[in-house]
């Protein structure tokens, strides 16, 4: 899957091209859940146990299971586009030399 557009609500910038779908965003809604509540919980599976009512045998397998869904493809994203949106954000630079420099 690839995302064609992505837009900015407040600021009304849009950019078109060929964006990837980010590992995270390709996991079920349910899975996004448990990663945010993972992380929300500093990476305790002891908390993750009480959080969900659960064993830690369960919150374990179901880690294991997100780990295996999102494989050894996932990658940090590039610094340097970020720092460039970032600097966009700002207003320090506008949309066309951020294109420039993404390109």
């Amino acid at each position: 899957m690839r995302v064609s557009r992505v837009s900015c609500p407040n600021c009304a910038i849009q950019m078109d091209g060929a964006f990837e779908v980010s590992p995270l965003a390709r996991l079920s809604p349910s899975d996004q859940a448990f990663i945010l509540a993972f992380v929300k919980s500093h990476g305790s599976i002891k908390e993750m146990e009480s959080q969900l009512g659960v064993s830690y045998p369960t919150v374990k397998n179901r880690l294991n299971a997100v780990s295996t869904a999102l494989d050894d493809s996932f990658q940090a994203p590039d610094s340097s586009n970020l720092d460039v949106l970032d600097r966009l954000s700002r207003g320090e630079i506008g949309v066309d030399e951020a294109l420039s420099h993404i390109r």
